[in-house]
């Protein structure tokens, strides 16, 4: 055994070496744009670097203290290892590790953490245009994963990343949500683990189409938290294949999934809420509903699987 070990640490070691030394090679800095090789100490000069053009900034490990804004361009930030990359306890303009006005984005593999502002709107990531691609991020113990702006002609796509300690309720702007996304034209959310909640909802949106599938919504450690997903303006398309389970610690356990409750700025005709599992942490016994229901118009909710007490539908 201790001889496997051993030439797994060599492998390792050997593949790290070529990566490091491009590194070392690359600039002064952590942050290099890939297309031109160069490499800068801070994480804003690399995005004026690629001001108005397309380019993929390659971050390597750490833990950097660090944000920036993107005025312009479309900009790939990418760990050059997934998950070793961090950018902790800064935000810019009072509002986010990222904030980004251009033309579109995509985060690969980095971590956000530690994210406070005055307002209580302190996010991972806050976008404001532009459409965005996250996979493989992290977001936790800040009060926000995620905020956008409302554009019609904004999409956001997430797969694989995890949403973790986020929310409150406790500030003056009102909650922020573990996800809180704008009116905006689409989102995807797919094989993303939403947990440990610290107050508002799991997935807030105001998105005219949603697809939601294969993710998990573990409120087993939650802390005065609201609803796994909230849908305030109604919303069309598909809520499938998730896995639920709510905690005691509840602001609000009246129902695991809402629709409509605030100002319906889309039709939600159509929308299906299938082949979902849900039900309460072990031990825990109340009454609560699935899906309710603020719109009136037609919901397919079929194969969903729900644990005793849980009540499928209703309108309200």
């Amino acid at each position: 055994m201790k001889a496997y070990h051993t030439r797994a640490a060599i492998a390792i070691t050997a593949l790290a070496l070529p990566l490091a030394a491009a590194f070392a090679q690359s600039g002064d800095g952590g942050f290099t744009v890939a297309e031109t090789g160069r490499s800068y100490a801070s994480l804003q000069a690399a995005v004026d670097a690629v001001g108005n053009t397309r380019a993929t900034i390659r971050i390597a490990p750490g833990n950097y203290r660090q944000c920036a804004v993107q005025e312009a361009g479309v900009i790939v930030y990418e760990a050059a290892e997934p998950g070793t990359v961090t950018l902790a306890g800064r935000a810019c303009e009072g509002k986010a590790a990222l904030v980004l006005r251009g033309t579109g984005a995509e985060i690969r593999g980095l971590t956000f953490t530690g994210i406070s502002v005055p307002d209580g709107n302190g996010a991972g990531i806050r976008l404001e245009a532009g459409s965005l691609n996250v996979a493989y991020a992290r977001f936790e113990n800040s009060e926000q994963g995620i905020l956008s702006a409302a554009d019609p002609a904004m999409r956001v796509y997430i797969t694989r990343s995890t949403f973790s300690g986020l929310g409150t309720c406790e500030n003056s702007a009102g909650c922020a949500h573990s996800l809180y996304i704008g009116d905006i034209g689409a989102l995807t959310v797919r094989e993303s683990r939403f947990e440990r909640g610290t107050g508002g909802h799991y997935l807030k949106a105001r998105a005219t189409e949603v697809t939601i599938e294969g993710n998990s919504f573990d409120d087993a450690n939650g802390r005065t938290t609201n609803y796994m997903i909230d849908l305030p303006a109604g919303s069309r398309g598909r809520i499938a294949d998730n896995w639920f389970v709510q905690g005691r610690d509840k602001e609000n356990y009246s129902a695991f999934i809402a629709l409509g409750a605030e100002d319906i700025l889309h039709p939600s005709d159509g929308l299906q809420v299938v082949n979902n599992e849900a039900r309460f942490v072990p031990g825990l016994k109340r009454n609560s509903v699935f899906l309710a229901d603020w719109t009136g118009e037609r919901v397919v909710m079929q194969g969903n699987r729900l644990a005793a007490g849980l009540k499928q539908y209703e309108a309200r």
